[in-house]
Parts: structure tokens; C-alpha cells; sequence
């Protein structure tokens, strides 16, 4: 993605951005919160980079309405991190943001799902009828919910998957540039790999060998294979999920696709607990096979769900009373 910018901070937003960009940064949704503020300042015909003072900020922060404080706080970091910037780079004496973030109410948890309602999922997937533009929908869709749920991947990590990104002899994915830049190896078990085995076959057979570029998942094939789009996967686990009409907690999010990789994580930690592993010490793998940022985005987890808060309690309990933990076992 590169944008043009006309106002009198184009050259500053555009070295921002490729400064950014060369630590590894994608900065997508960063150059569209820029764009708009660069319209904004063509639009008011500011001509002077002295004249971006705190009260055009805030002018412009009104001209861009958001119903929910995590937009509006997302637009006001942008800002703030570019006039950082400017100012660290010596281009500005001090940054002219003066706004503060609004205060964001209590966010509704995720959707998790429990295994049961994943193979219903599977289940409804498989079934899901072929028509003219996309052939063998429930094998592609069986795949693809399976390595969200199995593997805690995104879906833009799957659909953007090759070919030549599948190792079948090491058991490995390579997720080559995901999110925050970074390229990471996905190790799979015995049964993913058989599952994986077999969709590959099933290509083979209907569409002829597969070429190292070839996109895993993809419903064009002539004049060549296009990788599938989030959006149409999304839509079509959001039509699965108005079949299956589960019941839906107070305080808890509609299920989406998301959920299923939230289901993942859960369902590891949990699996951690009750194995006797302590998750802190584990937490840093678990982070590098999601591909976070870092271990405290991976930590977040660790909070959201009852089973994981009572799994803790128990653990203390029997760190700090011995006797309790010969009465637990």
C-alpha cells in the first residue's frame, strides 16, 4: 500500500511511513488514519506546518466522528505517534496533540467455542453445497475452519498460504510475513497432517499438480489460481454460525470467525493447567506459534474466561496449602 499525500506534512507522513515500514511494520490501517488527515489539511488550505496547532487537531478529530472510543483512539494514537516522530526527529520543537483518549467502557468478551460446537461447524462446512464459481466448497471450508481452530492461525495467514508453504515431510507451516512482518514456522500433528495430506490429494486429482506458487485455498483457476478472499470466508462461517443459532452469554460477543483462533489459545492454556504445566512458563511459546507482538497480548487469555480464572485459583490454592492439593487429588 502507498499512498500519495498532497499537504504541506505529504513528505513528512510519506518518510514517516517508510521509516516504519522498514523495522517491519506494515502500517496499513496507520497511512489510511494519515490520509485523512492529510485531506484534512488540504481541505483547510493550511499551507504552513506551523499553523498544525492543538486546536486544528482537535478540529479534526471532530470532523471525523466515531461511535466508539476504540476508533476514535485508534485515529488520535496515529497522530500522536507520527507528531512523536516528528519530534524525536528534530523537525518539530513539541508535538501540537493535546487530546486525550476516550475512556472505553468494558469490552464484551470473545465467543468461545466449546469442541462439540466446532465439529458441528466442521460438520455443516463439509455439507456445504458446490455451485459455479466455487467448486468442492465443503472440502476448502472443512480445511480452512480446521487450521483456525487446530493451529490458532488467522485467516488471512491460511488464505494467503502457497504451496510451496506447506511442508509435508517436516509437519511445518511456514507463515511467511504475517502480521507485524514477521515470517514464523506452524509445527502440525498427526491428524492435521493427514487432514492436510488429503485436501492436497484432492487437488492433485480434480486440478493437476500443484506448483510451488500455487495458493492452498482458491476457488479461480483459470487463467491462474487467486488466493480466496477473507471477506467470502467470513461470510460464509457467518452464515454456518446463523444455522448452528448458538446461545450467546451476557457480556459476550457474537461469535465470528476470530473466535475460533480465541478458541484455540483457551483451549492450549487450559489444556496446560490440567496437564500440570504452569502457562506462565509457557506463555512465550504459545505467543511465537500465534504470532503476537509479544507474551502480554498472549497473557490477555489468561483473563477471559471462568474456567481459566478457577484453573488459577486452583493452582495457588495448592501453592499455598500443600494439604489442599491432597485434597483436590
Amino acid at each position: 500500500m502507498t499512498a500519495s499525500f498532497h499537504s504541506v506534512l505529504g513528505k513528512d507522513f510519506s518518510a514517516y511511513l517508510s521509516y516504519k515500514r522498514a523495522l517491519g511494520r506494515k502500517f496499513d490501517t496507520e497511512e489510511l488514519a494519515l490520509q485523512l488527515f492529510d485531506r484534512f489539511l488540504v481541505e483547510e488550505r493550511v499551507s504552513d506546518a506551523a499553523l498544525v496547532q492543538p486546536a486544528l487537531i482537535e478540529a479534526f478529530l471532530a470532523s471525523r466522528p466515531r461511535t466508539r472510543p476504540r476508533s476514535y483512539n485508534h485515529l488520535l494514537g496515529v497522530l500522536r505517534c507520527f507528531f512523536a516522530w516528528q519530534v524525536a526527529q528534530e523537525r518539530l520543537a513539541h508535538s501540537p496533540v493535546r487530546a486525550h483518549p476516550q475512556p472505553v467502557t468494558s469490552q464484551l468478551k470473545p465467543f468461545l467455542f466449546e469442541p462439540a460446537q466446532v465439529e458441528d461447524i466442521l460438520t455443516l462446512a463439509s455439507q456445504l453445497p458446490d455451485n459455479s464459481r466455487a467448486p468442492c466448497r465443503g472440502m476448502v471450508y472443512r480445511t480452512i475452519f480446521s487450521l483456525m481452530y487446530g493451529l490458532g492461525l488467522r485467516v488471512g495467514e491460511i488464505v494467503h498460504l502457497r504451496y510451496r508453504d506447506v511442508d509435508c515431510q517436516r509437519s511445518l507451516l511456514v507463515i511467511d510475513k504475517s502480521k507485524f512482518g514477521k515470517t514464523r514456522l506452524v509445527p502440525f500433528g498427526p491428524r492435521m497432517a493427514q487432514q492436510i495430506a488429503v485436501y492436497l490429494q484432492f487437488g492433485v486429482d480434480r486440478y493437476g499438480s500443484w506448483q510451488p506458487d500455487d495458493p492452498v485455498f482458491s476457488f479461480s483457476f483459470f487463467p491462474e489460481r487467486k488466493p480466496m478472499r477473507i471477506e467470502t470466508v467470513s461470510q460464509t462461517f457467518h452464515h454456518l454460525i446463523l444455522k448452528m443459532d448458538p446461545y450467546v452469554p451476557p457480556g459476550v460477543r457474537q461469535p465470528h470467525l476470530h473466535c475460533l483462533r480465541h478458541s484455540f489459545a483457551v483451549a492450549t492454556l487450559l489444556r496446560w493447567y490440567r496437564t500440570g504445566v504452569d502457562p506462565n512458563q509457557r506463555l512465550f511459546h504459545l505467543s511465537t506459534f500465534m504470532g503476537h507482538a509479544d507474551p502480554a497480548s498472549t497473557a490477555w487469555y489468561l483473563t477471559i474466561t471462568e474456567a481459566l480464572l478457577r484453573e488459577a485459583s486452583q493452582r495457588f490454592e495448592r501453592f499455598a496449602d500443600p494439604r489442599r492439593e491432597e485434597e483436590l487429588s
